[in-house]
């Protein structure tokens, strides 16, 4: 039996996905965009209407699991063109922290930097290297000058990641707080989306 529902995913929440789906018994079947084209978001606009103009024959239902993600609303009428659903909030931090938390998170400090599991796992590709960081190191003060705090909204309490998001506090110089919120408000959003009759 194929599946009436496809998602269509950012790269960075694939892990996060999949624990979803897996738990909730969905039977969908997911697309994934690469996380990287973050650095370019119209890409992400690109890339996913692509994807979705060549699935909607296939699928009833079509869901998009991306925030707004820096795209200045032009992926939204990607996806009314072709009937697709996607997440509330603005980005996967959002999503991760709670609507009212990453409100006040950033009322009470503007200048925040934020990272998920998948931005310590991948600082270094997605950063460093996506940001010419390792060409021309002189960049990182000029990028980062106006950040106060590293907080990391952590999916899943890791040794070897909180190691990791400590070594990019110090790179970054800035002072790290470490929030557990699991998925946050993604399992909630999404299955909005997917388990309606």
């Amino acid at each position: 039996m194929s599946a009436s529902t496809a998602l269509v995913i950012c790269g960075a929440l694939g892990r996060e996905v999949k624990d979803i789906a897996d738990r909730r018994n969905w039977h969908v079947d997911v697309y994934g965009v690469p996380a990287l084209h973050h650095l370019y978001p119209q890409r992400i606009v690109e890339e996913v209407g692509a994807c979705l103009r060549k699935l909607k024959p296939r699928y009833q239902r079509l869901v998009v699991v991306y925030g707004d993600c820096g795209t200045g609303g032009r992926l939204d009428p990607v996806l009314d063109e072709v009937g697709a659903l996607r997440l509330r909030g603005p980005h996967c931090y959002e999503m991760f922290a709670g609507a009212q938390e990453f409100e006040r998170l950033m009322n009470d400090q503007p200048g925040t930097f934020f990272l998920t599991d998948w931005l310590v796992r991948s600082f270094e590709r997605a950063v460093i290297r996506g940001l010419g960081l390792d060409r021309f190191p002189d960049l990182r003060t000029a990028l980062f000058a106006n950040y106060q705090r590293l907080v990391y909204l952590r999916q899943f309490p890791s040794d070897g990641l909180l190691t990791k998001a400590n070594a990019i506090a110090a790179y970054l110089e800035l002072p790290l707080e470490v929030r557990d919120v699991g998925l946050g408000e993604l399992e909630a959003r999404l299955a909005e989306l997917v388990e309606v009759a």
